[in-house]
């Protein structure tokens, strides 16, 4: 990445050095940044709303707008994504320069007008634009596996709660110690729930504290195909043997999926 770039992230680490206030969730010469700031600012009711900022800073950025992901508990998923479309709107009064510290003191700043208005008063999902409507267009599935849950039921409820938001579809499979998540739906929001299982504290540790998903990896992905079954809602389900699995997959045109990258956990 350049090296303004790379001297904005030095600069962000040490300005948001408080405990979890910044944490770097991957860098590449090929996808570059991204990383997570945790601040407040100010709501319409002058309490404190703690606010999750994901940042991805692509390899033209500053040139280009970056990318960015919103999430609090005290907001609703369409407050979210009203507060990401207003700093989108302010990054691009800001391109050609490092502009991140910005963004933040400018949300901390603004973030009641905006909860102030009417469009953020609603509590309704907004509505899909036409590309994500399109057929398969925008229509994404994606593999994961997860090397255990010490607090499942607090974890089941957890990801349910953020498929639900995210307008994503599949299976929760237990077999055994294999656990399983199955996701169809927008690319993007698949992105959005990746952020969420890797930032948001969703398990315990061995001494009961709680922690984020640190076991957690992608088996596989890729855009849904006309073999495969387009699943309608999100289930999570129990299976008692690997045979009662692989019928599962091969129930919904994922026998190659199975026998190439579910096979090899029980090995």
């Amino acid at each position: 990445m350049a090296e303004p770039v790379r001297e904005e992230l030095s600069a962000l680490a040490a300005i948001f050095c408080g405990p979890d206030e910044w944490e770097v969730l991957s860098f590449s010469e090929t996808d570059g940044a991204v990383f997570r700031i945790l601040t407040k600012a100010e709501g319409f009711t002058d309490t404190d709303i703690p606010l999750q900022l994901v940042f991805h800073l692509p390899l033209s950025y500053p040139s280009c707008l970056p990318g960015i992901v919103v999430n609090s508990k005290d907001l609703t998923r369409a407050q979210c994504e009203i507060v990401k479309e207003k700093l989108l709107e302010q990054a691009e009064t800001l391109l050609s320069e490092p502009m991140v510290h910005e963004l933040v003191l400018w949300i901390q700043q603004n973030l009641r007008h905006i909860l102030k208005r009417p469009e953020a008063q609603g509590g309704n999902e907004k509505c899909s634009s036409a590309e994500s409507m399109a057929v398969d267009d925008g229509l994404w599935m994606t593999l994961l596996h997860l090397d255990h849950m010490r607090s499942k039921t607090k974890y089941v409820k957890t990801v349910e709660k953020w498929v639900s938001d995210l307008r994503l579809t599949g299976r929760l499979m237990f077999m055994g110690k294999i656990i399983l998540i199955l996701l169809q739906g927008d690319r993007n929001d698949i992105k959005e729930y990746l952020i969420l299982q890797k930032t948001c504290k969703v398990d315990v540790d061995s001494s009961g504290k709680k922690c984020k998903e640190k076991m957690i990896s992608v088996l596989f992905e890729t855009k849904v195909q006309t073999e495969h079954k387009r699943f309608l809602a999100f289930e999570v389900k129990e299976y008692s043997s690997l045979d009662e699995l692989q019928k599962e997959f091969e129930t919904t045109g994922l026998k190659k999926l199975f026998s190439e990258f579910v096979l090899r956990l029980v090995k």
